[in-house]
């Protein structure tokens, strides 16, 4: 039987990906910090040469998933760390193995630079951007790892990236960028929005769609795994919808929020230590208004998201069951 190894198993994507591996019959290991219930798991860091050396053994698939998503960190040299050189590092270790396919989880964020035009564009696996196009650490370290990723293709590994968009669903512990900003709504701490675009992926749909990826997916080659292309005011109107709660009218001007992104961010954070609310690599993302197309994933992969409202109402019964929010 073939083992797959999943990087960040214990996390949101990466826990559903295994349970979606496991539910296909297959042999799965994890490497993570943090424990992962009825399966082979390493618990170590990407960081740990000797725990990636071991978790890699006898792989045949491998998923990389960890790294750290969140566009903010007291610490802005993490994400040079774990998600670009963790990359390699785990790179490495599959060449050495003699690893058969590795799926690299990258993030939309690769698609979006300070090129794209403050309004409305669009972007699919053709758009690129350098890492120093990009907004932040979070951004460039991933853009650093996709080039990773070429670089090891080249070199003969057979890997395809696969580009998620923003994953929602239930089980966000850690409560990533887009379960937080929908935890914040429905509690009221954001008096006012953006007018921008976002775009969702069901949790479990994604999950289906890295291994539509490693199964189908062609060598070198960039999918969008992301679902519909969705208005702030979309979004306002279905959390009160299914919540019951009011939701903000106020709608904030870009350049207002960037200001209040900035201050928040660079200064606030810096002070304080604590994650600003607006992170400024966010406000600068959604005033781009970038639509994304999955259409060669469709196509090629035979892959589809779950509808978004499914995807929320999944999302809003497991914060209330977490105690996260109250309806």
């Amino acid at each position: 039987m073939s083992l797959s190894l999943v990087t960040g198993g214990a996390g949101f994507v990466g826990g559903r990906l295994v349970r979606a591996l496991q539910a296909r019959g297959e042999r799965v290991r994890v490497i993570d910090l943090n424990p992962v219930a009825d399966v082979e798991a390493v618990m170590a860091s990407i960081e740990d040469v000797s725990g990636v050396r071991a978790a890699m053994a006898g792989a045949d698939v491998v998923y990389h998933l960890a790294g750290d998503a969140q566009l903010w960190a007291r610490d802005a040299g993490r994400f040079e760390r774990i998600n670009h050189q963790g990359t390699r590092a785990i790179l490495t270790a599959a060449v050495e193995a003699g690893v058969r396919r590795f799926v690299h989880c990258s993030s939309l964020t690769t698609l979006v630079g300070r090129s794209a035009p403050i309004g409305p564009s669009t972007a699919d696996e053709t758009t690129e951007i350098s890492p120093q196009e990009a907004f932040s650490g979070y951004p460039r370290s991933k853009a650093l790892a996709e080039q990773a990723v070429r670089e090891a293709v080249a070199r003969g590994l057979d890997a395809v990236i696969a580009i998620p968009t923003e994953p929602l669903g239930a089980g966000d512990v850690s409560l990533t960028p887009p379960s937080r900003m929908i935890v914040d709504l429905a509690n009221g701490r954001m008096p006012a929005t953006i007018d921008c675009l976002l775009n969702f992926v069901a949790v479990d749909s994604l999950a289906d769609g890295l291994i539509a990826a490693a199964t189908r997916g062609k060598r070198g080659q960039r999918y969008v795994l992301g679902g519909e292309n969705v208005s702030m005011a979309r979004l306002l109107a279905e959390i009160e919808r299914q919540t019951g709660k009011t939701m903000p009218r106020a709608t904030l001007p870009y350049a207002v929020a960037l200001v209040a992104g900035a201050i928040d961010t660079g200064v606030v954070a810096r002070i304080t230590g604590n994650r600003p609310a607006a992170p400024l690599t966010g406000v600068r993302l959604a005033g781009r208004r970038v639509s994304f197309s999955s259409l060669k994933a469709e196509i090629e992969l035979g892959w589809k998201s779950a509808p978004f409202e499914q995807a929320l109402g999944d999302a809003l019964r497991w914060f209330r069951g977490e105690g996260l929010i109250a309806f």
